[in-house]
């Protein structure tokens, strides 16, 4: 079993993402660590990108303020590798294809198993493409995790067929940013993700945000992501972000949980 398929163990995942050196890379780790201690499941590590094409307004701004600090990729898994000094909890990197095609495929791969990397997912390269970076990846023993939206359709089955560690079920059309209502009708999606891998966990990301959203996500699903919510926070109260941090992932992770 890979590590990420043990983050679905302990009831509903709550999944928070966080992106790297926003405000800095000590930050960043007291962040991780405050989350582990709340209750977080798993991490998603974002490496900071210029063009971010996925984030919404707050993750991008993230982006900006972890790079013009001068994060680089390579201080990005220097900190991943202080991290697992401590951490046992699965880390995700959440990056973009110019990120690990410029560093090149195999020295990002090799580099992130040296640092303890479970999982990676690059959300601007379609399924169809996903052979140019997904066996550098996986035959170093990391997940590259498959993405399905609304508009995936009758390509769902096939995508969940061939995912690895767990399955990020985008919630709705456009760019991450939180949301007052879902109306995809995850349901649906998630039936045909269970008719091609019923083993495989699915974790709906994209829009989520209050415990409220966290509970009905979690009703239908095996794990919630949340990212917009996560970094409004980190953006708001910068290097003191930690406390406050703990306390929203011990609010999410027990309302995915309420029904149980």
């Amino acid at each position: 079993m890979s590590n990420i398929r043990k983050a679905f163990e302990n009831g509903k995942a709550f999944i928070p993402f966080i992106t790297c050196g926003d405000p800095d890379l000590e930050s960043t780790k007291r962040n991780v660590r405050a989350a582990v201690a709340a209750g977080a499941d798993l991490i998603e590590l974002g490496i900071p990108f210029s063009d971010p094409t996925a984030e919404g307004p707050v993750i991008q701004a993230a982006n900006l303020r972890a790079l013009s600090g001068g994060v680089t990729t390579d201080s990005v898994f220097q900190m991943v590798r202080e991290l697992r000094t401590e951490l046992t909890t699965p880390l995700v990197f959440m990056t973009y294809a110019n990120v690990v095609f410029s560093y090149g495929i195999e020295k990002f791969a090799s580099k992130a198993e040296e640092v303890g990397i479970d999982g990676i997912i690059i959300p601007d390269v379609p399924f169809e493409e996903s052979a140019e970076f997904a066996p550098s990846f996986e035959s170093r023993g990391i997940d590259y995790i498959s993405m399905i939206a609304p508009t995936s359709k009758a390509r769902i089955r096939e995508i969940a067929a061939q995912a690895k560690g767990f399955l990020y079920v985008v919630s709705s059309l456009g760019v991450t940013g939180e949301r007052r209502e879902i109306e995809t009708d995850l349901q649906s999606m998630l039936a045909e993700v269970r008719a091609a891998n019923p083993e495989l966990p699915a974790a709906i990301g994209f829009g989520i945000s209050t415990p409220e959203q966290a509970k009905s996500m979690g009703a239908i699903a095996d794990g919630v992501i949340v990212g917009s919510a996560i970094m409004r926070i980190i953006g708001e109260k910068g290097q003191q972000a930690d406390k406050a941090l703990g306390q929203y992932v011990r609010e999410m992770k027990s309302a995915a949980n309420t029904f149980l």
